[in-house]
């Protein structure tokens, strides 16, 4: 259920800053955001699974908290993730 290699390795590649940036908002976001979208379809079938429910809920305050940091510190890069990622109408 978790994320395979090829698809963190091609997500991580597609919004890093520079070659070796891992670990930026930026990526971290695109990251949580994928992994919360594959939960969500584990959900469909798996309507009772709560303890998953639980982990989906944290996963999505971090998202909230890494998107409210780049908020604050460049406002222009937040437009640019949710506008990639479709997060916000």
């Amino acid at each position: 259920m978790a994320l395979l290699a090829e698809e963190k390795k091609q997500t991580v590649t597609d919004y890093q800053k520079h070659e070796k940036d891992t670990g930026s908002a930026e990526v971290q976001i695109a990251l949580l955001t994928q992994r919360i979208n594959q939960l969500q379809d584990h959900f469909k079938s798996h309507k009772k699974d709560h303890s998953s429910r639980r982990g989906l809920l944290k996963l999505v305050s971090r998202r909230n908290q890494l998107l409210k940091y780049l908020t604050r510190t460049d406002r222009s890069k937040y437009q640019q993730v949710i506008q990639r990622l479709g997060l916000r109408k």
